[in-house]
């Protein structure tokens, strides 16, 4: 049987169950194919995975990269963060990081009193170094350790045109290559709105507005990656859209504080790699118990079986672990999930238009 992409799959699956079952005045959709004799539906199923057996799947990874979680310390001068940064950052790349993250909000306090005083205008790109210290600082600290950097997240002001009275506010990760170009941008999508009784009240949607893209970011060297931040990790459909789009990891700046961290931190980071069989990177601040809020700290890779390949504990530090296209393949060969799914049962939701 000759080979075939996953897409043409899909495409062939969808037209075999569309031709059993698509009345002819009306609009396909999924539901009726359920409906169908069992040993239509299982000769279909039978041709379906023998055809899957035979897809010819894309290397995620071309060759194994280094990545590092900077667990970076700050405080409320946010000059002295960035220099402070720029040491860490060169300290990673000194160690033979390739790809380098930083924390949610690395430049600043977090919490919705300081997201406008400390909020930089972006656009229009690039910004001018008044407008935007982060974003310049960030694009030098790539350029003079040639390393791809996921700039954590900073505060973003947006303004437009016309109505400089209309203030805006993003949670917002820049992503530079080793030229110290701008490869890509990711404004938060899921604000963190929670209330545990007695333990924890936030709300980022008092000052934050959501982004409204998927982020993906080619790395010409190595392939793709997905940026998300902190929350979003609490939604898997961004990752599985992710994964589907051919992204060999998954990278979330995050700030989970003492009440959520012990409960879900890790455990969110091992789900979403197990879900994809990709490898997930969760970068904390540090924790500083003289801030008014106390991120958990505990930076960790995992890796495509939801290992966990390292992980910091409280403090400021450095967390790095060889990443390896061969693991991904290995994982998705012996448990063939991406060959499995019932799109027959349940959407993809890949395949649903998304800004990105």
């Amino acid at each position: 049987m000759r080979t075939t992409t996953s897409r043409s799959l899909r495409i062939f699956t969808n037209s075999l169950i569309a031709g059993f079952t698509r009345p002819k005045s009306s609009t396909f959709y999924h539901q009726p194919f359920s409906a169908l004799p069992t040993t239509t539906r299982l000769l279909l199923h039978s041709h379906i995975r023998k055809m899957a057996s035979s897809t010819k799947h894309l290397i995620l990874l071309k060759k194994p990269v280094k990545l590092a979680c900077i667990q970076l310390a700050s405080g409320a001068d946010k000059f002295a963060n960035l220099s402070h940064a720029a040491d860490k950052v060169r300290e990673a790349a000194s160690g033979g990081a390739n790809i380098v993250v930083l924390p949610e909000c690395f430049n600043s306090p977090y919490g919705c009193d300081f997201f406008p005083s400390y909020a930089e205008q972006l656009l229009p790109s690039p910004p001018t170094a008044e407008q935007s210290p982060s974003f310049h600082a960030l694009s030098t600290m790539a350029r003079d350790n040639g390393i791809y950097l996921v700039g954590g997240s900073i505060p973003e002001l947006a303004i437009e045109e016309g109505t400089e009275d209309k203030k805006t506010y993003y949670n917002t990760s820049l992503i530079f290559g080793p030229d110290g170009k701008l490869l890509a941008s990711h404004r938060k999508v899921h604000l963190f709105d929670i209330d545990i009784p007695g333990k924890i009240k936030f709300k980022e949607s008092d000052v934050l507005s959501p982004g409204n893209s998927v982020t993906l970011v080619d790395l010409p060297d190595y392939g793709r990656i997905a940026v998300a931040i902190c929350y979003d990790i609490r939604f898997p459909e961004l990752a599985m859209i992710a994964a589907r789009k051919g992204c060999f990891a998954l990278v979330y700046p995050g700030a989970f504080n003492t009440t959520t961290g012990p409960l879900h931190w890790r455990l969110q980071g091992q789900a979403r790699a197990m879900d994809n069989q990709m490898y997930v990177a969760l970068c904390s601040p540090a924790r500083d118990l003289s801030a008014g809020y106390h991120a958990y700290g505990h930076s960790l890779i995992v890796d495509p079986m939801a290992q966990v390949l390292v992980e910091a504990e409280e403090s400021e530090t450095i967390v790095s672990a060889e990443l390896d296209g061969a693991k991904i393949e290995e994982a998705r060969s012996g448990i063939p999930l991406r060959d499995q799914r019932r799109f027959d049962i349940y959407p993809d939701v890949s395949q649903a238009k998304v800004s990105s």
